[in-house]
């Protein structure tokens, strides 16, 4: 069985692929696409044979709702990173600014995977280079962002929803855009709102889902 799950803020995609794991006694079980820990959202879970079937939802477009922090830049392009570097500016961006440059980010674009990532090189997460002080070259690869709409903006947070191609990190799209607008900018807040067709308001919460399978494991026995 495949299970849309909504993964909690603070929880690492393996920790809720471990949690339903011991819940449903599956020995195999596996996500379709890691989620930062920071954020939260859809995560579509695959139980014994049906793992086999999650590649098809990794190359899925994808929805994000993004909070992005304006006015300087970390280490991992997101809250839980170290602040490099502070930027004042002495007229924040306007509406009109933010307008301009966002039509520039549409369409198929090259994002440099970053450090802090879940991507593999030579069979090392990016994520376990850097955490060992390791920096190394990334190649470019392109993505696509078919929208980006303002939901909301008060300097210094801007509040984005992105549909997307699969692969696109939205953390590097947070630092470029506020880079375009000459201040800098970093995700503060991310939701995978969608995956596919499968929509934030259809997924279980984790305690739902246990709750089902326990119902469900009742029924049989």
């Amino acid at each position: 069985m495949t299970v849309p799950v909504r993964k909690p803020l603070d929880w690492t995609s393996f920790d809720v692929v471990n949690k339903c794991r011991y819940a449903t006694g599956f020995k195999k079980v596996g996500h379709a696409g890691t989620l930062d820990p920071f954020a939260e959202g859809v995560l579509i879970l695959g139980f014994g044979t049906h793992t086999k079937m999650l590649d098809r939802f990794k190359e899925m477009d994808k929805t994000y709702r993004v909070d992005i922090q304006m006015g300087a830049l970390t280490d991992t392009q997101d809250r839980t990173g170290q602040i490099l570097k502070s930027i004042t500016v002495d007229s924040p961006p306007s509406a009109d600014d933010i307008q301009k440059v966002l039509p520039g980010f549409l369409g198929e674009i090259a994002q440099v995977p970053p450090m802090y990532s879940a991507k593999k090189v030579k069979g090392q997460t990016l994520y376990s280079l850097a955490r060992a002080g390791k920096i190394i070259e990334r190649s470019p690869h392109h993505v696509r962002i078919d929208a980006i709409e303002v939901l909301e903006y008060s300097w210094p947070m801007l509040t984005c929803r992105v549909r997307c191609s699969s692969g696109t990190y939205i953390r590097t799209l947070s630092e470029d855009i506020g880079r375009s607008l000459g201040c800098g900018g970093y995700a503060f807040a991310l939701v995978r709102e969608r995956v596919g067709d499968i929509v934030l308001d259809e997924c279980f919460t984790l305690d739902e889902f246990i709750e089902e399978w326990k119902s469900i494991r009742h029924l049989k026995t």
